[in-house]
């Protein structure tokens, strides 16, 4: 099986093809163009220099090379979790990275230690690239999951605080809130899993059947992600909840809702 380089020819007549979306765009009045623009050319930027940044620490495979540059990965996985939703209370950076971060590396652990058995650890081919791959699932869980949670609370506040007054418990008042937004982050990868394989085939495995690698064993090695990733999305997701629970209900059982504001 031979393995077929691209050339840069190649990846311009295929990011020609963003041109249709601009079209539509344009027919459509959706006024998409100046971000269809930007995501194409941060993009192009980003991948070049994570494939020149890869390149190098490939051939400098130290762990206190690989290491920085995990908790880099980390860090902007977490800020960009923060980024997201409608609403915005004080502490929300601190809790999506702690949640994206004690999450993805918890499970990348168990997954390089004890399912794929690494040695040694930060071995650049599997340790980066599992980790990123269980990071841009996980930060998507953790968002969507404080997300739905301010949101809901915010929506329902006057059955909130009807709990609350009429002596429930902070929990009791939050439980149907944090149930919604527990569905909401771990449902991208249930819809994920439900399809896999037969709809989609994930990046991971196409990838490595593009390089050569046996079918057999692309399946093997998609499926041992595929549940490292539903795991850290869950467990995100869980802290990600549990923390925005601390942060808008006081120990004396009141709802902080002055906490909550809209983002600009």
């Amino acid at each position: 099986m031979n393995y077929h380089n691209l050339a840069y020819t190649d990846v311009a007549l295929a990011a020609a093809l963003i041109l249709v979306n601009g079209l539509l765009s344009l027919l459509l009045k959706l006024q998409l163009e100046r971000q269809l623009l930007i995501a194409s050319l941060r993009t192009i930027t980003q991948l070049l220099a994570i494939g020149y940044i890869l390149g190098w620490v490939f051939q400098h495979a130290q762990w206190y090379i690989v290491l920085p540059l995990m908790l880099s990965m980390t860090l902007i996985a977490g800020f960009s979790a923060a980024g997201r939703g409608q609403l915005r209370h004080r502490g929300q950076l601190a809790d999506s990275v702690l949640s994206v971060g004690l999450s993805a590396w918890l499970v990348t652990a168990i997954g390089l230690f004890v399912v794929l058995r690494v040695r040694p650890w930060y071995e650049p081919q599997y340790a980066i690239p599992i980790l990123g791959m269980i990071l841009g699932n996980t930060l998507t869980a953790v968002a969507l999951g404080i997300d739905r949670m301010t949101r809901e609370l915010s929506a329902q506040r006057p059955v909130v605080d009807m709990i609350l007054s009429l002596g429930g418990t902070r929990w009791e008042a939050a439980r149907a809130a944090a149930s919604q937004a527990l569905k909401a982050g771990m449902m991208p990868t249930l819809n994920q899993m439900s399809v896999v394989g037969i709809v989609s085939l994930p990046g991971m495995m196409t990838g490595q059947i593009l390089a050569g690698q046996q079918p057999g064993d692309a399946v093997r090695y998609q499926i041992v992600i595929m549940f490292l990733i539903a795991a850290a999305s869950a467990l995100g997701t869980v802290c990600a909840v549990l923390m925005t629970f601390n942060r808008l209900f006081s120990p004396a059982h009141q709802f902080m809702a002055h906490r909550l504001a809209r983002r600009n």
